[in-house]
């Protein structure tokens, strides 16, 4: 037993969901346009909204978006008789939890309904249920959209493209989307474009029939067919050739496939999740992707942000990979020093959480007490910084070389903190904002260069 609120400028069509939805044990509130709906919701609790999209003065995209301000957790079902793959992204990305087009089928909306109302957590924030399942760490804000996003799409078998740079957890929102979806029972099938050649590809993904070709004294089943009822993943996707673009999205049109050799196709029914760290909208505006295979795939776009955008997880990542080594390599180093954090806190990590989990485990295995120093990180030859370029012009090739590059950076290190005192009239805070660095960081450098004096 649900309340749910319809907006429809159409009479037909508010008389028919309350009729229908009214059979099914719910209460019903009608609303005849977007403004009305937003007072009725200012006014009285809702377990879902219903609305159409192509509404005057305020439409349902809009009418969205001012729910989503107030009712984060408020399930939100778009219907129109103008679908366009631009209006199911847009919708989407702005927290709907499904879009369905006119005419449709009475049992077609029930399942969205009936899936909308399981999966509405009114008492309990969705990222504390999908952060353990997706295995994915953080506490950011940017990464409580995405706990948010992944919990809302997951029931649906609408198609996923994940974007993020390399090592961000792509394929752990993959697999968080799959274990939250009616397809959990089935396979989750990883497929790496760029690590299968273009002549194996269609063999290895829509599989072969004995003698197919040389050496082909066997049938195979593909991976597609592996994954039927389930989940295919299909990582680095922005790495397929023009040919193969067109095979697949052939596929993802007629949902089926057939076997290379074959006359006859197989019917399958599979969720695509893809994955790329390129800017696929780029690649579709220089020719090198296809505009219709991008709509197929992205029909719900999610961005894994690096982590120089979200900080204040590094804490709590490096927590837990110092837990993980600590008990993997049987040491007891159970704590990073402030100063290793602020460290950390300072560095961009190009190669995001896949670096800083390398970081720690390289830290606590040379680690020889029960704390991570900064010492024990080894970040000096990985730092990245607008000071590098200028620092590396006080020393000669011939010098790093006799002295060690880690010493030698200790020496730029220090000649630039002293040169920055010296600038400053010795304060402390005004050489820390030209260094660009933390005051403790400073401070800790200071004590260790023994440039007090």
């Amino acid at each position: 037993m649900a309340r749910i609120l319809v907006a429809d400028d159409e009479l037909s069509m508010r008389e028919f969901l309350k009729i229908l939805l009214e059979s099914e044990g719910h209460e019903t509130r009608l609303a005849t346009n977007g403004a009305e709906a937003l007072t009725m919701l200012g006014r009285e609790p809702f377990d879902l909204m219903i609305s159409d999209i192509r509404m005057p003065d305020m439409d349902g995209l809009h009418l969205l978006e001012e729910a989503r301000r107030t009712h984060q957790h408020l399930p939100v079902v778009l219907i129109t008789a103008y679908a366009s793959p631009e209006d199911a992204v847009h919708a989407m990305k702005d927290g709907a939890y499904d879009y369905i087009t006119k005419p449709f089928k009475v049992q077609e909306i029930k399942n969205i309904i009936q899936g909308a109302l399981a999966h509405t957590l009114p008492t309990m924030p969705r990222r504390e249920s999908v952060a353990p399942i997706a295995g994915i760490l953080g506490d950011s804000p940017e990464m409580v959209k995405i706990y948010d996003l992944i919990a809302r799409v997951a029931p649906t078998q609408a198609n996923v493209l994940i974007q993020g740079e390399s090592g961000t957890g792509k394929e752990l929102a993959a697999r968080a989307i799959h274990r939250l979806s009616p397809m959990a029972a089935h396979e989750f099938v990883p497929i790496t474009c760029s690590a299968i050649p273009e002549s194996l590809f269609e063999s290895e993904v829509f599989g072969h029939v004995k003698g197919a070709f040389t050496g082909a004294n066997t049938g195979k089943i593909g991976l597609f067919e592996l994954a039927n009822n389930g989940t295919t993943f299909l990582d680095e996707i922005g790495e397929l050739s023009p040919f193969i673009q067109t095979k697949l999205l052939r596929v993802l049109q007629e949902r089926e496939c057939k076997r290379v050799g074959a006359t006859d196709t197989i019917k399958i029914n599979v969720r695509v999740i893809s994955a790329t760290n390129k800017n696929l909208e780029e690649e579709v505006i220089a020719g090198r992707f296809r505009e219709d295979l991008f709509y197929r795939l992205a029909v719900v776009p999610i961005r894994i942000p690096p982590l120089r955008e979200r900080k204040s997880d590094i804490p709590l990542l490096a927590e837990h990979f110092l837990k993980k080594y600590s008990d993997l390599f049987g040491k007891e180093v159970r704590t990073i020093s402030s100063y290793a954090l602020e460290v950390l806190m300072e560095y961009d990590f190009p190669g995001n959480v896949r670096e800083l989990e390398n970081i720690i485990e390289r830290g606590v295995a040379l680690a020889n007490s029960t704390i991570i120093l900064p010492e024990s990180l080894a970040l000096a030859a990985h730092r990245k910084n607008a000071a590098a370029p200028a620092a590396s012009a006080l020393i000669t090739e011939e010098g790093i070389l006799e002295t060690g590059l880690e010493q030698s950076l200790e020496g730029i290190e220090r000649r630039m903190i002293a040169m920055a005192m010296r600038r400053t009239n010795n304060s402390k805070t005004r050489a820390a904002e030209l260094l660009k660095m933390t005051f403790r960081s400073l401070r800790y450098k200071i004590k260790k260069y023994q440039l007090d004096s």
